[in-house]
Formats: structure tokens, C-alpha cells, sequence
């Protein structure tokens, strides 16, 4: 295939044994890691894209010339105009002063990543992945998800005239494999787990060359996450959060953000790292119960969070990374937690997440109860997918009243 990356603007280095690839060409993970990989474990081999972040430095003046040239000088892409003509990003932040009328001792900040075209925090992957298809003249593209990863290719491949394949669990949410249908995508439901449809997507792209969106396992998802580190920097006025509360399954989001603000930190624009909080279900806690273990071992998930619902992280080995050596934290919540939550973030800002997103909700909570959110510290939860996304999961904690008589004395007698 054809290099479209004659400028050696970036190229790929192997998490696991540092191994650089040249870019241009499509390329998963490290071909002598994967060879070691087994279908039950975390894979090995996941690639990270390395910038020449010192000739960067020299182009670029200012952060505020990399945010109009909407990050093109650290994006694998080589034009703006490859990326797809829907909104993609620029989603709000909202601050929040108090919960339940009680003012907040420090300050939390939410950002509202449901505002994305499909609804989720996905399309900062998606997006990025259909442009570098179409600089590759690559039609047809392929993805394993639970709902949000294959609702969002559905929508952005819409979007771009390119082909989208989706594979997902038989059990993933009504509203999710209808946004899949609506887009004109074709759906694949798998009877089996996330896990089983991710392996099968893989065969697939050995069998029939599709392009493969998968997390961890395409290293540009991990490129295309990353720019909400950079959104929050810049609506933060380049001040560093203390805390961001991230919902987490396979890892690629919490890689994503480390990787923005690593890149930010290597072009010297900051100089400390949030402590970033992998937020997982205790139902679904594979990456966070794993981190101490001298050998991954898997536990079958059931949680209502289905967009973390995860056995086999596959960014497990660079989240562990990324978590140690910049002193992240980890936390696993229950269900009724996350309902909870929930149910509290939408009574007391008007934003209805979907259970993974309350994931991280529940987690600041969880750390205001434990009174670990210093007086005035700066806390970012990241809300991930749209509530609509998933009606049935809170559907059995909802009354709804009986209809009245459309008489005064009836609707005085419902509103007491």
C-alpha cells in the first residue's frame, strides 16, 4: 500500500518491547509481540504514535496555533478536510457550584461528551479512523462494540460514504442497535460476549481485508481520544484538573487522555499530569482488580454499565502504564451506585448519562463521601454516552403515575 506519510511526520512504537514501525501503512499491533498474544489473556504489542514533538515545537508558536489548525500538527491525518463534515468534539464543560442545595467545597467540572454527533465520546475515535480510511482509499470498515464504539462507525461512515460493519453482542441495548440500523450499517449480532465479537472482527480482517476500528487494537482510537485532553485544556484556560473520573473497560479512553496530556507535557506546555481515576463496575473490574496481580486472571462480567462491561481489557498492559508511572488511582462502584448516581446528576444538573458515564459520577461521590476531594481542588468527571442510549437499564427503578381524570382536584391530588 501506498505511503501517505512521506514527511516521517510520526511514526509507531510497540508499548511492550519499544519496537518502532514506519507510519503510512496500515498497521495493528506489533507484529513480534501479537505472535506471543493468546484469545484469554490482554494482548501485548499495543502501538502508541510518536510525534517529532522538538521540530513541532519549532513550527508552532503557541497552543492557541494548534487548537486553529484543530490539532493537525499531532493527529496521524494529514488533512482536516479528511475528517468528516459532522461536529466532531468542542463538547461542553460544565461547572457545578452545588449538589442536593448544599454548596460543593471544591470545584467539580462535567464534561458532557454526549453532545457528540452519535451521542458518546466514541466519535473522537471514529472520526479519526474514517479520515485516515479515506487518505488510504479504504472503503469498507469493521469494529466489535457494545453499542456506543458501533453506533458511532455507523454514524461517521454514514457520514464520509464508506461501509461500516458492526459486530455486537446479541444482548447490547435496543436504542444502540437501532442507532447501528438507522445509519444504514450492517449489523452483526454475535451470541456471545463483547470478547467473542471482538476476536471474531479480527478474523475478519484477516479473511476479507476490512479496516479494523477495534479499541487498543487500532492504534489511532487511542489518537482520536486524546483531543478531549487538549478541549480540556483549552476550556480550562491551560490549567491542569487535580482529578478526572474516567469510565473505563478496555482502557482506551484513560490511555487517550494520559496520551493528550503527555503530548501537551511534551511540547512544553505543561508541566505536571492530572491524577487520572479509572472508574470501573465491580461487576466488570478486569483492568482495575488486575494492576496488582502477578497474573491476569478473568471474571465473568454482569453490570447494567454494558459500555464497560469488559473481560478481557485490551489496552490492559499501556492503562497499567500510564497508571503507574504517572500515579493515577482506581476504583470499582456497585450498581445501585451507579443508578444513583445517576439519578443525582440528572436531578441536580439536567444531565442524563448512561450507566458507564454515571460510573465516573459515582466514583466522585464515592471519593466526597471518603472526603479524598481536597478543599478547592479542581475534579473533572467525564461523561461518556447519552442516557437514551440505554432506557431499559434504569427503566426498573422509574414509577411512572397512573394517568388522572383531567380535573384540578385530581392533578392537586397527584402533585401533593
Amino acid at each position: 500500500m501506498k505511503s501517505i506519510n512521506p514527511d516521517g511526520k510520526y511514526y509507531y512504537q510497540c508499548s511492550t518491547c519499544q519496537k518502532t514501525y514506519a507510519a503510512g501503512s496500515v498497521i495493528y499491533l506489533c507484529p513480534e509481540c501479537a505472535a506471543k498474544n493468546s484469545t484469554v489473556q490482554p494482548p501485548y504489542g499495543v502501538l502508541n504514535v510518536i510525534y517529532d514533538f522538538a521540530s513541532i515545537r519549532r513550527k508552532l508558536k503557541s497552543f492557541e496555533t494548534l487548537q486553529q489548525q484543530h490539532f493537525l500538527d499531532i493527529l496521524p491525518i494529514n488533512s482536516i478536510e479528511s475528517l468528516p463534515p459532522l461536529r466532531i468534539g468542542n463538547t461542553p464543560l460544565y461547572k457545578t457550584l452545588q449538589m442536593d442545595d448544599e454548596a460543593l467545597p471544591f470545584h467539580l467540572l462535567l464534561k458532557d461528551d454526549a453532545q457528540q454527533p452519535t451521542f458518546s465520546f466514541k466519535d473522537r475515535a471514529s472520526a479519526l479512523v474514517s479520515a485516515f480510511a479515506k487518505e488510504h482509499h479504504i472503503h469498507t470498515i469493521v469494529t466489535a462494540s457494545t453499542g456506543n464504539a458501533g453506533s458511532s462507525l455507523a454514524g461517521i461512515c454514514a457520514s464520509q460514504n464508506q461501509k461500516a460493519i458492526i459486530l455486537v453482542p446479541a444482548t447490547a441495548p435496543l436504542a444502540k442497535l437501532t442507532q447501528i440500523m438507522m445509519y444504514g450499517a450492517s449489523i452483526v449480532p454475535v451470541d456471545g460476549s463483547y470478547d467473542n465479537a471482538f476476536d471474531l472482527s479480527i478474523n475478519a480482517t484477516r479473511s476479507f481485508g476490512w479496516y479494523n476500528r477495534n479499541t487498543a487494537f487500532n492504534p489511532l482510537t487511542i489518537e482520536g481520544k486524546k483531543t478531549v485532553s487538549f478541549e480540556l485544556f483549552s476550556q480550562m484556560e491551560k490549567r491542569i484538573p487535580d482529578r478526572i473520573f474516567v469510565p473505563t473497560g478496555d482502557g482506551v479512553i484513560l490511555a487517550g487522555l494520559y496520551k493528550g496530556y503527555e503530548d501537551l507535557f511534551h511540547l512544553g506546555w505543561i508541566d505536571r499530569m492530572p491524577v487520572i481515576v479509572a472508574v470501573q463496575s465491580k461487576g466488570s473490574d478486569n483492568l482495575v482488580r488486575n494492576l496488582e496481580a502477578d497474573h491476569f486472571s478473568i471474571k465473568s462480567s454482569s453490570t447494567i454499565a454494558d459500555s464497560i462491561s469488559v473481560d478481557i481489557p485490551r489496552n490492559f498492559y499501556l492503562a497499567k502504564h500510564y497508571l503507574k508511572i504517572y500515579g493515577g488511582e482506581t476504583i470499582a462502584v456497585e450498581d445501585d451506585e451507579i443508578i444513583a448516581a445517576s439519578a443525582k446528576l440528572a436531578h441536580n444538573t439536567g444531565i442524563f448519562t448512561e450507566p458507564a458515564a454515571a460510573a465516573a459520577f459515582a466514583a466522585m461521590l464515592a471519593y466526597k463521601k471518603a472526603e479524598k476531594l481536597e478543599k478547592n481542588s479542581v475534579n473533572v468527571v467525564l461523561l461518556t454516552g447519552s442516557g437514551l442510549k440505554d432506557l431499559k437499564a434504569v427503566s426498573p427503578f422509574l414509577k411512572m403515575p397512573k394517568a388522572i381524570a383531567p380535573t384540578i382536584e385530581n392533578l392537586q391530588k397527584l402533585i401533593k
